[in-house]
């Protein structure tokens, strides 16, 4: 069975020298990158800078030792939503007859989540919608047939 590519392209780069640093952040533009954990003291945009991957993605910077970088990027599907859930994880489950809803893992019927529920219906009749809050009104939005 074919595994499924984890990272869409990997590269080394020279950078400071950080024995055991890593910092895992989500590029959304040129001069916006959010660190979601790791080293603050690693500069990640100069990191990321020869990436090929255009934004949005999310990376993985890692010092190798000897001032190299390893640096894996992994394209994302982000979305501005209009109406805020209220929560920073939202799991929408469709099978053609039953929504459930679960708002960071608490199941609930009172959320508003039509924009997530929308993007699931344009590709599968029967669907799982996650999404996970990147930084304000920006989501990251992963769909999956049912």
């Amino acid at each position: 069975m074919h595994r499924q590519r984890e990272w869409d392209e990997v590269i080394t780069v020279p950078g400071p020298t950080e024995p055991g640093a890593e910092a895992h952040l989500v590029v959304l533009g040129p001069d916006q990158v959010v660190v979601e954990e790791g080293s603050s003291a690693v500069d990640p945009a100069a990191l990321v800078a020869e990436l090929r991957t255009p934004p949005p993605y999310r990376a993985w910077v890692v010092h190798g030792g000897d001032g190299r970088w390893g640096v894996a990027a992994r394209r994302l599907h982000v979305v501005q939503l209009s109406t805020d859930p209220g929560a920073d994880e939202v799991e929408i489950v469709w099978d053609g007859v039953e929504r459930v809803v679960r708002v960071d893992g608490v199941r609930t019927a009172v959320v508003a989540v039509e924009e997530l529920e929308a993007i699931g219906r344009r590709r599968f009749p029967a669907f799982v919608v996650t999404a996970h809050r990147i930084v304000g009104d920006r989501w990251e939005v992963d769909v999956a047939p049912l």
